[in-house]
């Protein structure tokens, strides 16, 4: 069977340990080149990491014969450039969440990829990850029944490099595409798109509280799924304390789970409340990256695509409309 020779295109530190290794450790999967602008930090990751080649220009990575498919896991400003630059050599590309600026950009980025015949796959790995799949199977097992609604509180303090010196890039809507909420909202809402189907109404009101940089610090919203379930959310950073929680509430019972540590999960019926305690695997778009593979090889397929990233990218986009159009400042 063929192996897929990967090249990364940023490799920072989410390649470190949630990703990269993961393309070395996936069967039928090895990485062959990295780029970063800075060269010696790109020859750095390869030596430390046992990759033959690094370059400093994207351009030259992606067009070396020896590269089968390219991770771009670069900030969200960059990746329609290079999606698309990989997508005109002919070759796949595994972006990183969220998928682009935009969903403008997003558009671009399916169209070029069609045009190319070239997959298109996005780093939502909890499509993937065997807690998230649990919650899937509890639901189309029917182990709350009808699925009515659904609830997400999710808030953080403000961050220390928050507050001091640069910004980080998270918080910078030119280069990130909006704040914190763009960041993690990603996970929560793409999941959800996973479980119980595309989003097709959406409100939103989105400010900035606290004043400590340019992107929107509080995100509430309604919002409506095809099948007919509403959902609610708030998203905070600049609150006093951590709470991550998502419920699910159905005609016979509920699932409640967080996206972002290992709490266990909890099934709540008539019959009383069960856990579900799993972990997560050492890198953890590992399983993803495997599907990615698989699909590439033509021996399985990839649940997280352009397409279904799109549909992401749009919601938090109608989520953060005022914000963005000078309303919620």
């Amino acid at each position: 069977m063929k192996t897929i020779r990967w090249g990364i295109v940023g490799c920072g530190d989410v390649t470190e340990v949630k990703s990269g290794p993961g393309l070395q450790k996936a069967h039928n999967s090895s990485l062959v080149a990295v780029m970063r602008r800075n060269g010696a930090l790109a020859k750095d990751y390869a030596q430390r990491h046992g990759v033959p080649t690094w370059y400093d220009d994207a351009e030259a990575l992606i067009h070396d014969p020896q590269v089968d498919a390219v991770y771009v896991a670069t900030p969200p400003s960059s990746h329609k450039e290079y999606t698309i630059m990989a997508a005109q050599a002919g070759k796949p590309v595994y972006v990183e969440k969220p998928m682009a600026l935009n969903y403008d950009e997003c558009a671009a980025m399916i169209e070029a990829c069609g045009q190319a015949n070239a997959p298109l796959y996005v780093a939502y790995y909890r499509r993937r990850l065997d807690r998230f799949l649990k919650i899937k199977e509890l639901l189309d097992g029917g182990a709350i029944a009808d699925v009515r609604f659904v609830a997400i509180t999710f808030h953080q303090p403000v961050r220390a490099d928050e507050l001091a010196g640069a910004l980080p890039w998270r918080v910078l809507p030119e280069v990130a595409g909006g704040g914190r909420f763009v960041d993690l909202a990603a996970h929560q809402l793409d999941f959800l798109d996973y479980i119980l189907g595309p989003i097709h109404s959406v409100q939103g009101f989105a400010a900035n509280q606290a004043g400590h940089y340019p992107a929107e610090d509080i995100v509430s919203s309604a919002f409506v799924f095809e099948s007919g379930v509403q959902g609610m959310g708030t998203w905070c950073f600049s609150a006093f304390d951590e709470l991550d929680r998502t419920e699910i509430v159905g005609s016979k019972g509920r699932i409640a789970y967080s996206t972002f540590d290992d709490t266990p999960v909890t099934l709540t019926t008539a019959n009383g409340t069960e856990e579900f305690a799993t972990g997560y695997p050492e890198h953890i778009q590992q399983p993803l990256i495997q599907s990615v593979v698989d699909a590439l090889t033509g021996v399985g397929s990839c649940p997280s695509t352009g397409q279904s990233a799109a549909r992401t990218s749009w919601v938090m986009e109608q989520m953060l409309a005022g914000y963005n159009n000078g309303l919620g400042k």
